[in-house]
């Protein structure tokens, strides 16, 4: 089971991205916003990702990557296809991940919520260790920040409706909470 201190799981893979600021004073963490990624789209291998959100990534290296020149952004947690967690915010900050998104009657979704991103595309599956990841670090989440219930858990879809499809449909929602449902209640 994967433990939190001072805002960073022990058990993670530490690479650390200046893409972030403070939340708003007393700004609870009350929501987690999955998402997924790979970079190029459906490529699976490299260190692509953790050099796009430590700003490290050469952008004449494929030319999808031109559309992300000067993009500033992170995300507090990504998760490899081989289940392997990597932290690149602490989570008591603010990552840079949902962008222009509202959940229910808030904006800025950055402010409240932790970001999870998943090694993946909007279009494919995500891979057993994945989930199983997934579903640990979402538990120590639920229990470090008792704000956050499983109800506002959402895709990035969810909170950019028109403007993000990730996860994605290859996201088992319905599978994925019934995992989480063993270790939280």
């Amino acid at each position: 089971m994967n433990k939190i201190s001072a805002g960073w799981f022990t058990q993670s893979k530490k690479i650390v991205s200046s893409n972030y600021n403070k939340r708003p004073d007393n700004m609870p963490v009350d929501a987690i916003i999955i998402h997924s990624i790979s970079l190029p789209p459906g490529c699976y291998q490299g260190n692509d990702i953790d050099d796009f959100f430590t700003n490290q990534l050469d952008c004449e290296k494929n030319p999808f990557y031109d559309e992300l020149r000067d993009l500033k952004v992170s995300s507090h947690l990504f998760i490899r296809r081989s289940g392997e967690l990597v932290q690149y915010v602490n989570l008591l900050d603010r990552a840079w991940h949902a962008g222009l998104s509202r959940m229910h009657e808030r904006e800025n979704c950055n402010d409240f919520s932790i970001g999870i991103e998943l090694e993946g595309t909007d279009t494919g599956d995500f891979e057993a260790a994945q989930y199983k990841t997934l579903t640990h670090v979402a538990a120590a989440l639920l229990d470090y920040f008792p704000e956050i219930s499983k109800q506002r858990i959402v895709g990035h879809s969810d909170i950019a409706p028109g403007r993000k499809t990730d996860p994605g449909i290859g996201f088992e929602w319905q599978r994925w909470l019934t995992m989480l449902a063993k270790y939280v209640k």
